[in-house]
């Protein structure tokens, strides 16, 4: 089977990205991204999904962290149904629940071709460091749409922010790793016969 790996590039007047996916790597993962704690949640995903993940990131953090961490979650999304496109069948769902001492978390997933988030924060503080904790949402909202899934990204209990966003981001990432494993099969899992 073809390595299910992809380049994207995204440059705008705001960012400039460039980022390689393998979705069948091992665990390579290497993030230049000028904002504070963000890439220690990206290493997690991609960990726990089993990828190589690259990426080389600049922006107009000058303004703020927003346009960064959302154009990382659209490249992303478009990198992760690029290189998902070049496998065969995948087992489509996939789950996990993942705690971090006293924080827990879900994340529910499903390659439909059809982007939805769903995301249940527990009561965080508006920051871990300099990082604003806000943008995990618009960077899972950018993810999904431009990946075409569905995700259900729920915080299930926790009172340490860095915690709770930790274990979600290894939950979402554990759950796409179990997702987009092959099938090895020529059906579809789908009653309409296609995704």
């Amino acid at each position: 089977m073809e390595q299910r790996e992809s380049t994207f590039q995204r440059k705008t007047r705001e960012t400039d990205i460039t980022l390689t996916v393998n979705l069948d790597g091992a665990k390579n993962i290497s993030l230049e991204i000028p904002v504070p704690f963000f890439p220690h949640l990206l290493k997690s995903m991609a960990f726990f999904a089993g990828w190589d993940l690259n990426i080389q990131a600049r922006g107009d953090i000058e303004i703020d962290c927003h346009h960064t961490v959302e154009d990382i979650g659209i490249a992303l999304g478009k990198g992760f149904r690029k290189a998902l496109e070049k496998g065969g069948n995948v087992l489509r769902f996939g789950s996990s629940v993942i705690p971090m001492d006293e924080a827990l978390s879900q994340a529910v997933i499903d390659l439909s071709g059809r982007p939805f988030l769903v995301y249940k924060p527990v009561v965080l503080t508006e920051r871990v460091g300099n990082f604003e904790v806000l943008l995990i949402e618009e960077f899972l909202r950018a993810m999904c749409v431009n990946a075409e899934i569905t995700l259900h990204a729920i915080m299930l209990g926790g009172n340490n922010s860095h915690h709770c966003l930790e274990s979600l981001l290894k939950a979402i990432g554990h759950a796409l790793g179990t997702a987009a494993q092959s099938t090895g099969d020529t059906s579809v899992l789908s009653t309409k016969g296609i995704l």
